[in-house]
């Protein structure tokens, strides 16, 4: 978001903008201190207070925020919710109040696009949460330019402050690249040809010796049905490895067993005394 330059970094180092969070007469200190931990997690960090019930800052909030200190320690406080979005270009309501007010209603997805599409254009945009007793006021609501309703079970269509913030902000999450975390399989290159065809040939060849491809006319077979197996697991270069490393353990082991047979000694075991 502009103005406040809200949120994380990217990979290159520059800002990203984000939307705010406005939290309008939050009462519980805990609670903002769990939506700052659930905005942070998904590189929010501009969080706005509108009369916060016990006054600010709140000991029990930073206790709460587990480390989202960058949320509590900026967050800003107004006096009314007006004075909190007056530098807003589009606002969001969360309710899940139906009212008689007419504003276009969004699931927490399409919010999430709409507003993205607006802040790549250099546009303001915040939502608002209501207290945790009875929600955004309608003339809270009437300061919107849509609201945003989350598709809960409508028999019980009530969610803590910030159980509505974390669903808001992983929808941002996801329209603003975070796919999702980055696993070690991501970081690791795929095997080559090469490495594979090393595995599969060193794979082979200890199955010649244990004389598994029986009877031979059918090796060839047998040996294409095997690549192709492990040709759908998608190797990484790591995993050939590693798997190359199991075949020659398993040989060594096949070798010493075959030893000690002809010398008629008993099978001996990682776990047998020495």
């Amino acid at each position: 978001m502009a103005g406040e330059r809200i949120s994380r970094r990217d990979g290159a180092g520059a800002v990203r903008a984000a939307p705010a969070f406005v939290l309008v007469e939050p009462q519980m200190g805990e609670n903002i201190g769990a939506t700052a931990r659930a905005m942070l997690n998904f590189g929010l960090t501009a969080m706005r207070l509108v009369a916060q019930r016990d006054g600010w800052p709140n000991p029990k909030a930073g206790a709460t925020a587990s480390g989202a200190t960058l949320v509590i320690d900026n967050a800003r406080v107004f006096e009314s919710t007006e004075a909190a979005v007056a530098d807003c270009t589009f606002v969001a309501a969360t309710t899940a109040r139906s009212r008689e007010i007419l504003l276009p209603v969004l699931d927490p997805r399409a919010l999430a696009q709409e507003m993205k599409q607006r802040i790549d254009a250099g546009e303001r945009c915040a939502v608002l949460f209501g207290g945790e007793r009875s929600g955004l006021s309608n003339e809270d609501v009437m300061r919107a330019d849509a609201i945003v309703s989350i598709p809960v079970n409508p028999a019980f269509a009530s969610l803590n402050l910030s159980q509505a913030a974390v669903v808001i902000a992983y929808e941002w999450g996801l329209v603003d690249g975070r796919a999702s975390y980055e696993s070690a399989i991501d970081r690791t290159l795929p095997a080559s040809r090469e490495d594979f065809d090393r595995l599969m040939d060193h794979l082979e060849a200890e199955l010649d010796a244990a004389r598994f491809f029986y009877p031979p006319e059918k090796r060839p077979l047998m040996a294409r049905n095997l690549r192709a197996a492990f040709a759908r697991a998608g190797f990484t270069e790591s995993e050939t490895r590693t798997l190359r490393g199991v075949i020659k353990a398993l040989s060594r082991g096949r070798g010493a067993a075959r030893s000690q047979a002809s010398r008629g000694e008993p099978p001996k075991h990682e776990a047998d005394d020495t």
